[in-house]
């Protein structure tokens, strides 16, 4: 793959049900046509769950931002998300004394959820964080070699109005971009509990 930008940018779409998606339907748009960006809709390209083993880690390979996008599923990532990490994240090669495939990428989590986000704290209803919900992914990325940053996250979806979901497409849309062209502040990003906590803070060259 031709490198036009500071980093190539794979964007893993997980969502079993799309066509009721009021969040990830619009967020979606705002990402796929992005120059230096691949978007991979894993239920549209694996509806028999029949997963490409070679293909998916040839994308990766050739990609430097690795980003997952689902809803959150009982806490956890879509049925299809989970068989891919099984399948692809593969021993020897992902992982293990010779699997340095992944090493030095970088994994995001793009996540919508109904509940507010005062319902992810430790005193609150779910009595954990989304960073905790995350961990197994977080640690997937360590095992892998792979930095893992703060996610982007959407609260309270079931409420959330057309013009919200329109502000976190662009919102989503900037960090995409940002994180392709390099101008992304890690140090500054790791300081917040979701990566759309202030973009204006972990952008290089915007903050004041």
């Amino acid at each position: 793959m031709t490198k036009k930008f500071e980093n190539n940018v794979l964007i893993l779409f997980a969502h079993p049900a799309l066509q009721k998606s009021r969040v990830n339907s619009r967020l979606i748009k705002y990402v796929r046509d992005i120059d230096g960006v691949t978007f991979h809709d894993l239920y549209e390209a694996y509806p028999d769950f029949h997963i490409q083993l070679r293909k998916e880690q040839s994308l990766l390979v050739n990609n430097d931002i690795i980003v997952f996008q689902h809803p959150l599923f009982w806490f956890s990532v879509p049925a299809l998300l989970k068989e891919w990490m099984d399948l692809v994240l593969e021993h020897m090669w992902a992982y293990g004394k010779k699997g340095t495939a992944l090493r030095g990428k970088k994994l995001l989590s793009v996540i919508s959820t109904g509940g507010r986000e005062s319902l992810f704290r430790r005193e609150g209803f779910n009595r954990h964080t989304m960073g905790e919900f995350l961990s197994p992914v977080k640690t997937s990325a360590r095992v892998c070699g792979m930095d893992y940053l703060p996610p982007f996250v959407v609260h309270g979806t079931h409420k959330v109005t057309k013009e919200e979901i329109d502000s976190h497409g662009d919102d989503y849309r900037k960090i995409i971009i940002a994180l392709r062209d390099g101008k992304v502040d890690y140090e500054a990003a790791r300081t917040f509990p979701r990566l759309n906590s202030d973009i204006e803070k972990i952008m290089k060259g915007q903050r004041k």
